[in-house]
């Protein structure tokens, strides 16, 4: 993303900056003050910027840049004050690197198998972030990556049989394998989940020992369902490494440390480090800018010897320019496909004959990649586990190939927390729309359930449920929002409430919240007919289940909405109490639960 900020000229004024977002990225308006010599300020916007026809000297006081993006980052504050010659204009740019997140936006998991997939086909195609000492690698061969799913409904034998089809190298004489469970386990060798050294024969059986089988793992207890069997890499311990990417506020941290492993402690500690800053910046343009360099102190990527100082001091320096070579290209995997966690343990580096080289191995990957860079990555993500890649053939990896040459990532369960067939479909409808609707079942036997829009307002009732005492009781959380039909709106809100309706009856009754803050584009009068149609279709049910319904909403066409819900509701005879804007999004949860008293009264109350 490149900001033209100024350019001046004696005669004219400059140029107003150029803003570019993406569609879905969002921004937060800040405002952006220009202190001008002498004693004069400017204070505008960042969409319309404008400036002085001349001045001698400027001092820009980048302050208050913040963005809404997949990725956790922010504008680090930064100063320029120099004298500025008048007969020449200046062009200065400056190219962010990478942007603040909204906490909003959370980033998911992947398998083991797609995280190794995508590393593998993208570490010689990733746009190269530094020069490297090697010569260009050619493309990597596809992974030998055996994923193999036990659906409930067939038998474990089958699923193996089809593998044996799908990824012929298993039956290689003499070949020798790694299997384990896919399915978000850390620590899966201290568990006694991983299998090393093993011929087929004997990996199928520890396979089927364990495919369908429930396990605990720590204090969580999940059944094994999704397996990866991957070629076993002989090494010796003192070949084992660590490295860790991940991003916080500041920059992309990059962790190595040269003892890798199961056993490979507190990484924290002992890992040396180095932070790519988030207002990473390129070269900036023309002479009179040049000048200016040290005053504005750009930071940028740090060089082969500073990563090999930093990172690599106690690593034989005979692989140095190997792991050099290869943390640049997996930083710029890490960025080019939008990962927001990375970690490879252990990363192995096996010496040539004549030690004057190595070969790199990641035989162990966890990683978590950006959910909502889909419309950016969705096709890098799809064509790196396509069968090409992966050198299977179309019929063995099911069909389930789209336009991208691949299947669309998806993003699994963490352990133990299995999608209910509720959720799923959720999280279908989801996946077709441009809008937000999302589900999560916390106690399926919970009395105090949510209808709410809009993320912010769901966190929002899930807090003040549990402020309140309430939270073993809470039964669900998610949300709907981002304008869904009328019909999404009843689908989302009939599933809601049929869970409501499944879970026991109760002596006390049940609480139903439907709610929201003010919505900014979503017509709440369309999205709650769909609720109403829901209710009607189970009216009887929700009185007999002695439901009480808490309704408070607000935002375009939130009279007709509220007006139509509260006649809807006196009709159906449902106890039902109606709000509008006058009410918190947080006061409602105490008067509901708690029997706190309020003045506000009711929607169409005098």
């Amino acid at each position: 993303m490149t900001y033209h900020l100024v350019k001046f000229e004696s005669a004219r004024k400059p140029k107003p900056l150029k803003k570019y977002c993406p569609p879905p990225v969002k921004l937060r308006r800040r405002v952006q003050t220009y202190k001008l010599a002498p004693n004069r300020t400017l204070t505008s916007s960042l969409v319309e910027l404008g400036g002085p026809p001349h001045n001698k000297t400027l001092e820009l006081n980048l302050v208050g840049l913040l963005f809404s993006s997949p990725l956790n980052r922010q504008l680090v504050p930064t100063s320029l004050t120099s004298p500025l010659p008048r007969s020449k204009p200046i062009d200065c740019s400056l190219k962010l690197h990478r942007l603040f997140v909204n906490p909003a936006y959370l980033a998911s998991k992947d398998h083991h198998a797609d995280g190794k997939a995508i590393l593998n086909y993208h570490l010689t195609r990733s746009p190269a972030i530094t020069k490297s000492t090697l010569p260009p690698p050619p493309h990597n061969a596809p992974p030998k990556l055996a994923s193999l799913y036990f659906p409930e409904d067939v038998a474990p034998e089958t699923v193996l049989q089809t593998a044996e089809t799908t990824y012929p190298w298993l039956l290689a004489p003499g070949a020798k394998f790694v299997a384990k469970p896919d399915q978000l386990i850390k620590r899966r060798g201290k568990s006694g989940l991983l299998a090393l050294n093993k011929t087929w024969e004997d990996a199928k059986q520890w396979v089927l020992e364990r495919a369908g089988k429930p396990v605990k793992v720590e204090t969580v207890t999940g059944t094994l369902r999704q397996f990866l069997v991957e070629p076993f890499v002989p090494h010796k311990q003192e070949e084992e490494y660590y490295v860790n990417i991940h991003s916080l506020r500041e920059g992309d941290w990059i962790l190595f440390t040269h003892e890798g492993g199961v056993d490979v402690g507190d990484v924290d500690a002992k890992a040396k480090k180095i932070l790519i800053p988030v207002d990473l910046k390129e070269t900036i343009s023309r002479e009179v800018i040049g000048q200016l360099l040290t005053s504005l102190r750009l930071l940028r990527y740090p060089s082969n010897e500073e990563i090999a100082a930093t990172l690599l001091s106690d690593v034989p320096k005979f692989v140095h320019n190997v792991l050099v070579d290869f943390i640049n290209r997996l930083y710029a995997v890490y960025v080019d496909c939008q990962f927001t966690y990375l970690e490879i343990n252990p990363l192995v580096v096996v010496p040539n004959a004549d030690a004057t080289s190595a070969s790199v191995h990641f035989l162990d990957l966890a990683a978590k990649i950006d959910q909502t860079a889909e419309f950016e990555c969705g096709a890098k993500w799809a064509i790196a586990r396509g069968p090409v890649a992966l050198g299977v053939s179309t019929a063995g990896s099911g069909g389930k190939v789209d336009v991208d040459a691949g299947p669309p990532l998806e993003f699994p369960a963490p352990f133990g927390r299995e999608l209910s067939k509720e959720e799923a479909y959720i999280a279908a409808l989801d996946a077709k729309t441009g809008a937000s609707l999302k589900l999560t079942v916390l106690n399926a036997d919970g009395r105090i359930w949510t209808l709410v829009a809009g993320g912010g307002a769901s966190v929002v009732y899930a807090d003040a449920i549990a402020a309140a005492g309430f939270g073993e009781e809470l039964a669900n959380y998610g949300e709907y929002s981002g304008a869904p039909t009328e019909t999404q709106t009843y689908h989302y809100a009939r599933t809601v409430i049929d869970l409501l309706l499944r879970a026991p009856a109760r002596e006390e009754g049940k609480v139903l919240f439907i709610g929201g803050g003010i919505a900014n584009f979503t017509n709440v009068a369309s999205t709650f007919k769909g609720v109403i149609r829901a209710l009607r279709e189970v009216a009887p049910q929700l009185i007999d289940h002695k439901t009480k319904i808490w309704v408070r909403r607000a935002g375009p066409n939130y009279q007709e909405g509220l007006k139509n819900l509260k006649a809807a509701g006196d009709e159906l005879k449902l106890d039902i109490k109606v709000y509008g804007p006058e009410m918190g999004v947080a006061e409602i949860v105490p008067v509901a639960l708690l029997g706190a008293t309020t003045k506000i009264k009711e929607y169409g109350e005098v």
